[in-house]
């Protein structure tokens, strides 16, 4: 598995992954109906901001996304996004690119990353985070309506760099 900067070429294979993910309304605070193009202008970052994909024989398995958590003041945080496709998931390729996020944010200078919203029931994705060095610093209770178990909390991870 290769991971590299997002192409134009990548969006095909990308929206595919990014509908299923916000559609099913289990992890993320996105609008389940999110359309295409505004699923592209929010996924695909610009600089300082980076987009990548997790790739292997010339099919994407997973995308993710970095930079600043905040503008101005805040902007010494990094933050970044995971979706990977739904068959390969627990193979490693969540974890790849969270931990290549995390290479990046290091080398670009920031302080630390900031997850800002984390479901209670993303159990997997907690696992990963706290493996690689993230610790929940604080949850807001009932803040994220999921399908299946009503209003549960929602995490905020930190993984300081210093």
């Amino acid at each position: 598995m290769d991971i590299r900067g997002f192409t134009n070429d990548d969006w095909a294979q990308v929206w595919p992954i990014v509908r299923e993910v916000v559609q099913a309304a289990d992890t993320y605070t996105y609008d389940p109906n999110l359309t295409e193009a505004d699923a592209r202008e929010t996924w695909v970052e610009s600089p300082p901001g980076r987009t990548v994909v997790a790739v292997e024989g010339g099919r994407v398995l997973g995308t993710a996304k970095m930079g600043p958590n905040r503008a101005g003041p805040g902007s010494h945080v990094a933050t970044a996004s995971f979706m990977v496709d739904k068959d390969v998931r627990g193979k490693g390729v969540g974890s790849a690119l969270c931990a290549h996020a995390l290479e990046w944010a290091r080398a670009q200078g920031f302080a630390g990353m900031q997850f800002n919203a984390v479901t209670e029931a993303n159990a997997a994705g907690i696992r990963v985070y706290e493996r690689l060095g993230f610790k929940i610093v604080g949850t807001v209770p009932g803040a994220f309506e999921h399908p299946a178990l009503g209003r549960i909390g929602l995490h905020v991870m930190y993984c300081d760099f210093g």
